[in-house]
């Protein structure tokens, strides 16, 4: 979280070093400083600053705020984002103060390391890195020249701006947006700093902005101490609260900033409080519907039974089916199913009712809340054929033929089109084919995008992934080079059941193995 509100430009920073690196030269730290000034004025210039991990500490480390495009080269939407992206550094580098844009990377093995936590959910990442690196936010604007130009100058500014006026408060506070407002109608400098840390924290999430008196604003009464007013598009419009404390402050902005009931549409400004709605604790209540058809059928008992739930853990979203079809996809569900209510419970856990009527969401809702329901698992269709020496495993069959099959099974999670996978495949086939008279093992693969992975049991974070699964009860996974050979060796190290004493082991071991470069997994 940032706690700093505003931008060094790079020539204070320069000067900064400079001053750190006048009069002592031979000094190895303020050589050291040295380096940092001459890589800034070679960076200095391109409008975006290329960063590699010769540099990226050093970079980062000097500046109060810079902008980081960690991409890949063979990208596609890095490809389209590029020109964009170096666009909008060249008009950023003249704001006062400039906004410093620059790009790793993340193909190159020394980069990747240094990416790899801001790379989770793939590339392009853009990341707004804070007072040296201490904290990074998300970049959560649009990926357009000017979206990246109105969204990065905001954030170059000061994280609250003052309500001096109702022509203020017309121009700052957004009637369709969350807007957090701190009124100080009495000096009381510790809650005027825990507001400006709060501000800080969480700028990237919502708009704040601060007054010393409530007759400028356009909702609410007067005040006589210091007040948290959040004011929403939504329900009852704004709300106060009076504790200081920044937790406290956090909580009561993520409680009150999700709906009732929001709403997937196809209306940008609703997008945000769905962004609330996913991000917020309790169980999370979907309702997808056909909104040209049934709309007017389903939202009014739908809102109600969702006001029936505030406070007990629980949110709801309504959604239109065509607009969250790529939603119900990743759960294994589509458009015909519609109208769909679909539980998504604290511990992972799902549950689904099809062609739902409006009369039965509340009984159904209240089974889930009972522990009535079944949960809902995606999975592929059970194969019809199952013969191939690598056996094919599904959500629905994996406790029958993994857990509960009385073999030793070698288990890996794949994703179709990943190219590690496809390079595998033939060595897992020959893999399976060294075993097809050891009735006691069993090679099987799973596809790790469409079927639900028990995440207590397995841990995946790329593919592919192996791991053994022995009839001892123990889980082990595969870390060194996939190789033929040093798979064998796994298997035959972690299994539960001895092996025919026929069976030619590999000349070759594991930490043999080990010693060579291992193949990248594929996020």
């Amino acid at each position: 979280m940032a706690k700093s509100c505003k931008v060094f430009s790079t020539l204070l920073a320069i000067f900064a070093v400079l001053a750190i690196v006048a009069g002592v030269s031979a000094d190895p730290v303020e050589n050291e400083g040295q380096k940092v000034v001459a890589e800034e004025q070679k960076l200095e210039q391109e409008f975006v600053w290329t960063l590699d991990y010769t540099n990226y500490s050093d970079i980062i480390s000097q500046h109060k705020m810079i902008v980081v495009e960690f991409y890949a080269p063979w990208c596609g939407y890095c490809q389209q984002l590029a020109p964009k992206y170096e666009e909008a550094a060249s008009v950023l580098s003249s704001h006062d103060p400039p906004v410093i844009l620059a790009k790793m990377d993340t193909t190159v093995p020394e980069n990747a390391e240094l990416a790899r936590n801001y790379t989770h959910n793939g590339v392009p990442s853009i990341k707004i890195f804070r007072n040296g690196g201490k904290t990074v936010h998300d970049y959560k604007g649009t990926r357009e020249t000017d979206g990246i130009i109105s969204y990065l100058k905001k954030h170059a500014g000061p994280a609250s701006l003052e309500i001096k006026s109702k022509e203020d408060a017309a121009s700052l506070i957004d009637e369709k947006k969350i807007v957090v407002v701190g009124i100080f109608p009495e000096l009381c400098l510790e809650k005027i700093k825990n507001f400006t840390v709060l501000a800080e924290d969480l700028r990237v999430d919502y708009d704040f902005v601060h007054t010393l008196d409530t007759k400028f604003l356009p909702r609410g009464g007067p005040v006589d101490k210091p007040t948290i007013r959040l004011f929403k598009p939504f329900d009852e419009l704004y709300a106060d609260f009076e504790d200081f404390q920044v937790e406290a402050m956090q909580n009561f902005i993520e409680e009150t900033s999700v709906p009732i009931m929001a709403i997937l549409d196809d209306k940008p400004e609703n997008q945000a409080f769905v962004n609330h709605f996913l991000h917020s604790p309790g169980d999370k209540v979907f309702l997808f519907l056909n909104f040209t058809t049934d709309l007017d059928h389903f939202k009014s008992k739908y809102y109600d039974l969702a006001a029936s739930y505030k406070g007990k853990e629980a949110n709801f979203l309504l959604g239109d089916a065509e607009t969250g079809k790529r939603a119900l996809e990743y759960f294994g569900l589509n458009t015909d199913q519609v109208p769909l209510i679909f539980v998504l419970a604290m511990d992972g856990t799902k549950y689904v009712q099809r062609h739902v009527q409006p009369d039965s969401l509340a009984a159904w809702l209240k089974d889930f809340k009972d522990g009535k329901l079944k949960p809902y698992l995606k999975s592929q269709p059970i194969p019809e054929v199952n013969n191939e020496p690598v056996k094919v495993v599904v959500a629905e069959t994996l406790e029958d033929m993994v857990f509960n099959s009385g073999k030793d099974v070698l288990l890996e999670f794949y994703r179709l089109g990943c190219k590690y996978c496809e390079e595998f495949a033939p060595v897992l086939d020959e893999i399976a084919l060294s075993f097809e008279n050891d009735v006691d093992v069993l090679i099987a693969k799973i596809d790790g995008t469409e079927n639900d992975i028990p995440r207590e049991r397995f841990e995946v974070q790329g593919f592919p992934t192996l791991y053994m699964i022995s009839t001892a009860g123990s889980l082990s996974r595969f870390e060194g080079n996939r190789t033929k050979e040093a798979v064998i060796e796994f298997i035959q190290t972690n299994r539960g059941t001895p092996a025919p004493s026929d069976f030619v082991k590999s000349d070759l071991t594991v930490s043999e193995h080990a010693q060579t470069d291992s193949m990248k997994d594929e996020l």
